[in-house]
C-alpha cells in the first residue's frame, strides 16, 4: 500500500474536498488547522509572490507544517491546476493514518525530502 492507497481508504470515512480548476485553495498568512492529501488532480503552490512555484500530484500532501504548529499560518497560496479531489486531515485524522499504517508516514517523508531536493537542485540552475 502507498500514500495515496492510504489516502484513498481514509478518505471513504473521511471529509473530502472537491476543488475546481482555478480555485484558490488556501491562501499565504491565512490560519490553517489541516493538511490536504491530493486523491486527484494538481495543485500549484507559490510563494514569495509567485517566485518559488511547485506542482504537486495525486498522492502528494501539503499544508502539513498545520498539524505540528498551533495557529498555523500559510506559508504561500495554494491553486487547484485542474479540477481536484482533496482528502482534508487533521492532526487527528492524520495520528489515525499513522497509527494504522506506519509506513503512510515513511511515504510521506520520503514524499516531501523528494520534493525539497527537486526544489534545491531548481534553485542551484537559477
Amino acid at each position: 500500500m502507498n500514500a495515496l492507497d492510504t489516502m484513498r481508504a481514509l478518505a471513504s470515512k473521511g471529509e473530502v474536498l472537491q476543488i475546481p480548476a482555478g480555485e484558490l485553495i488556501f491562501s499565504s498568512g491565512s490560519t490553517g488547522d489541516c493538511m490536504f492529501g491530493v486523491l486527484e488532480g494538481s495543485v500549484e503552490l507559490s510563494w514569495n509572490g509567485e517566485a518559488g512555484q511547485e506542482i504537486i500530484q495525486a498522492g502528494d500532501v501539503f499544508g502539513a507544517g498545520a498539524l505540528v504548529t498551533p495557529e498555523h499560518r500559510r506559508y504561500g497560496n495554494a491553486k487547484a491546476l485542474s479540477d481536484c479531489q482533496l482528502l482534508v486531515m487533521n492532526r487527528e485524522k492524520f495520528l489515525f493514518a499513522v497509527q494504522e499504517s506506519p509506513m503512510f508516514a515513511i511515504e510521506l517523508l520520503g514524499s516531501i525530502d523528494q520534493r525539497l531536493r527537486q526544489l534545491k537542485d531548481c534553485t542551484k540552475v537559477s
